[in-house]
């Protein structure tokens, strides 16, 4: 149906479904008025540069007030930032997954009850590279976690659930064919590997604690990349989860900067 999907029996017996760090609500918005008609969702990291993207989706898509200053449907809340530009819409996550998994179930709630259809998301971001020249775009086709298993492990109550995270292979390869019409960068298809951590988690040398000797990193690098992974980030592992689970036509954009 292009619908997006919730799996929550609970949210039919709410009296109100409160969207707390957007700062919306089912009783205090008309979420069919104000979002029924978004198509697409492009989230990352920062709040300026989601106000920046939402700003250049006006001017592409010459839409009025193009150029202006985009307000923050979000502004009663400071934990995430939210622009419109047309049927796209542009939202911030913070770092790493329990931060976006938290913006990930209320926006899949705030879709669903405005009845979007056919909606597809994007993730940009930025991210290391593994193995590839400074500057290039990699578009993930699975994202794996530190082990380079396609998997996401989330802990609900006590037990330890194994989700997949596999994203849509159509619109990676619809995306690499856009690519080609803009030649200031090189952007590739690969497995984009998720972290828990930004130090040690990603065999970094300069945190507050390492236990591992530089010849160790590098030895684990090579096994990632000989594991097809081309970078690493610490959100796409939950990303796809979340929106495979929920009927959501997902992929994730990082631009490699190091």
């Amino acid at each position: 149906s292009g619908l997006v999907l919730v799996k929550n029996p609970h949210l039919d017996l709410m009296e109100e479904d409160v969207l707390y760090h957007l700062d919306l609500g089912t009783k205090t918005h008309n979420l069919p008025a104000m979002f029924g008609d978004i198509k697409f969702v492009c989230v990352g990291g920062s709040p300026n540069r989601m106000k920046a993207f939402a700003q250049f989706m006006q001017r592409e898509l010459g839409l009025a007030g193009a150029g202006e200053d985009v307000a923050d449907i979000c502004a009663g809340s400071d934990r995430y930032a939210m622009y419109r530009a047309g049927p796209v819409l542009s939202i911030s996550h913070g770092m790493g997954i329990p931060s976006i998994s938290i913006m990930l179930h209320e926006l899949i709630k705030l879709l669903h009850h405005a009845k979007c259809r056919d909606v597809t998301i994007i993730r940009i971001g930025t991210s290391g590279g593994l193995g590839i020249e400074a500057g290039s775009v990699v578009i993930t086709d699975t994202a794996v976690d530190s082990s380079f298993q396609p998997r996401f492990e989330q802990v609900v109550l006590d037990d330890v659930v194994v989700r997949s995270t596999e994203l849509d292979k159509d619109l990676a390869e619809e995306l690499l064919a856009c690519s080609r019409d803009i030649p200031d960068f090189p952007t590739l298809i690969g497995h984009t590997m998720c972290t828990y951590d930004f130090y040690e988690g990603q065999g970094r040398l300069d945190g507050a604690l390492c236990s591992f000797s530089s010849e160790k990193k590098l030895e684990y690098l090579r096994r990632a990349y000989e594991a097809g992974v081309r970078n690493i980030e610490m959100e796409s592992t939950a990303f796809a989860a979340l929106c495979g689970l929920c009927g959501l036509k997902g992929e994730s954009c990082c631009f490699h900067l190091l």
